[in-house]
């Protein structure tokens, strides 16, 4: 049995604007560098491998909390959102022509225009997933976790999500064989000591 511990990146200007960054290479802002500092691993994952996506928010996200460089998966890249990248989800949402969805009405087989449906999200994440050889952490984008979480909960966006991606928090996905098992609840990542 092997532990995947997801960890979602910090926040970026675009986060916090409502913006949709999907493959576009935003970088955290200052506030989310400051606080991530303050984080650590919990006591049983330091030794775990290391990965990431090779978008920048993920990949500084994971050298911060760790205090090293994680190796990169192109396979951990958040979901292309194609032409809605750089827009504000609200004002999709406020567009009855836009064919923007809320994720418990996707399926599986949902697209945004010029972009990727969790289908094929999956299609490129199992492979590597399913490479796994020991524990590892992978810091990468509410996307990719809900694909993974969604395979491991049996949920196909379809109805509210029976989880709540947080920040600062590691969702574990216990790999046994084809099966994923996920654990109920989150792990809080550690509060480092004030220096």
């Amino acid at each position: 049995m092997i532990r995947l511990a997801l960890l979602r990146h910090g926040h970026t200007a675009w986060n916090r604007a409502g913006r949709i960054q999907g493959r576009s290479d935003i970088p955290l802002d200052d506030q989310a560098r400051e606080e991530l500092r303050g984080y650590a691993l919990p006591a049983d994952w330091p030794l775990a491998d290391l990965w990431s996506s090779p978008l920048m928010r993920a990949a500084e996200t994971a050298e911060l909390i760790t205090g090293r460089a994680p190796s990169t998966a192109h396979e951990l890249t958040e979901m292309n959102w194609g032409d809605w990248e750089g827009l504000q989800g609200q004002d999709l949402k406020a567009d009855p022509a836009s064919g923007f969805r809320d994720i418990e009405n996707w399926g599986w087989h949902y697209r945004p225009p010029g972009g990727e449906t969790p289908a094929e999200v999956w299609t490129r994440i199992e492979p590597w997933l399913r490479g796994l050889t020991r524990d590892t952490v992978a810091v990468c984008h509410i996307g990719i976790m809900r694909m993974i979480l969604a395979r491991a909960h049996g949920w196909d966006f379809n109805g509210p999500a029976p989880f709540r991606i947080k920040r600062n928090r590691l969702f574990v996905v216990e790999i046994s064989g084809a099966a994923l098992m996920p654990w109920p609840e989150p792990v809080r990542l550690i509060r480092k000591a004030a220096p």
